[in-house]
């Protein structure tokens, strides 16, 4: 059973998954998706109504272990790979490639106009917009109370708080003004939204790792040996892309994920 919180990179992290998995295993896969956020999914896996699921480093250090964020990816990395074995007997596997990190993302034309490039010269402004935010990234402590305090920042009214797939439309719609995205949504590109550059390093590292049971693995080792031939293979651009085939296109994602594996020779 593969799951995937619910936004539409994690949608096609986990049809990655179970397509890499029916094509390089004897294993019939289940699919369960759009499993709310990452609490839920951890409480999944841990509950076993999952086996496997794509995490975020950073969002494992921070959100799950309830460590203070490290500027170190490997040194993330082999932390989160140690305590969740030792803690939850959960494999974490070998990242697949690509740091989907935070950003703060407001309309294109609005950071061109103010000649705005970095979070420290927004903040200035602030005071000025409205901020929408996902529940996650305000509860988190890799979030917006560390945000804040980071770059002093003030907003006009308190942050909406809406679901993820949400944000964009309201910032294109100009119902907030700036909003914490991902750094590999496809539509920042297409939609001429402007990342603004974290200048005083405030969020860590996100690399994507797929998390397993111990149990799954040592019951069925083809699936450590599957897994092990997506570690690296996904760039910032290939996930930017395959978001935005989602996203900006309108693709299946299906369609999507079978394109991508075909193109690296994985399928």
């Amino acid at each position: 059973m593969v799951g995937s919180k619910n936004f539409t990179e994690q949608a096609i992290l986990g049809e990655l998954l179970a397509q890499h998995l029916e094509a390089h295993t004897h294993l019939g896969v289940d699919r369960r998706f759009y499993l709310a956020g990452t609490y839920i999914c951890h409480q999944a896996i841990l509950a076993g109504r999952i086996d496997l699921y794509v995490e975020y480093t950073g969002t494992a250090l921070g959100a799950i272990l309830k460590q203070s964020p490290s500027k170190d990816p490997l040194q993330v990395y082999e932390l989160v790979k140690r305590e969740y074995a030792q803690r939850f007997q959960l494999g974490v596997e070998g990242p697949l490639g690509f740091n989907n990190t935070f950003v703060l993302v407001m309309r294109g034309p609005d950071a061109r106009r103010l000649d705005l490039e970095t979070i420290s010269q927004a903040a200035r402004f602030a005071p000025q917009w409205r901020a929408g935010f996902g529940y996650e990234f305000m509860e988190r402590p890799d979030g917006y109370q560390g945000l804040v305090r980071t770059y002093g920042l003030r907003f006009a009214a308190p942050p909406r708080i809406m679901d993820l797939g949400l944000l964009y439309r309201a910032l294109l719609e100009k119902q907030v003004d700036i909003v914490a995205g991902n750094s590999t949504d496809g539509l920042i590109a297409a939609r001429d939204l402007a990342v603004l550059t974290d200048d005083r390093h405030y969020f860590p590292p996100y690399q994507a790792v797929p998390i397993v049971r111990e149990e799954t693995l040592a019951r069925h080792p083809e699936v450590g040996i599957a897994l092990e031939q997506l570690a690296g293979k996904i760039s910032d651009q290939d996930m930017r892309r395959m978001n935005y085939g989602v996203d900006g296109e309108h693709r299946d994602i299906q369609e999507v994920v079978r394109e991508f594996l075909r193109s690296k020779q994985l399928d």
